[in-house]
């Protein structure tokens, strides 16, 4: 099973991120424009945060706030979750079941690597699983 770092190097894409305090509408347009439903939220080079679609509809729409006027800073999960980049794709999976999350940082000692979702992990666990299928059937064909 192939490690965090090994999983990034396959996927072509830096974490999207917005600043903490760009407006929640401004996060909203990236989301959109790259089609991805988080945004890693950055103070400087430190990770701040997390913005969901799960943050903007139980944070902005159910309390009848501004996307406008609104921070990210005011409703991004800053308790985020993040795994190491040596960590498996299966301990991945397993951290984010338990934690029912859906976007996972990955770290690098002290430094963002990259961010993985639950379809990245999918999609490899799927394919590791066809490779371990074709390798058992070629060894009973003998």
């Amino acid at each position: 099973m192939k490690t965090l770092k090994q999983l990034l190097g396959v996927t072509p894409r830096k974490p999207l991120t917005v600043n903490a305090g760009d407006s929640v509408i401004k996060a909203l347009e990236v989301m959109a424009e790259h089609n991805v439903g988080a945004l890693l939220v950055m103070e400087g080079e430190r990770l701040a945060g997390i913005f969901s679609e799960r943050d903007y509809a139980r944070k902005i729409i159910l309390h009848g706030k501004s996307s406008k006027e609104t921070k990210v800073s005011e409703i991004m999960t800053s308790k985020v979750v993040c795994a190491r980049a040596e960590q498996t794709v299966d301990a991945a999976m397993a951290l984010m079941s338990e934690m029912r999350i859906r976007h996972l940082p990955v770290m690098e000692k002290d430094t963002l690597i990259g961010m993985i979702s639950i379809g990245d992990v999918v999609k490899e666990t799927i394919s590791y699983q066809a490779f371990l299928i074709a390798q058992m059937e070629s060894y009973i064909r003998g």
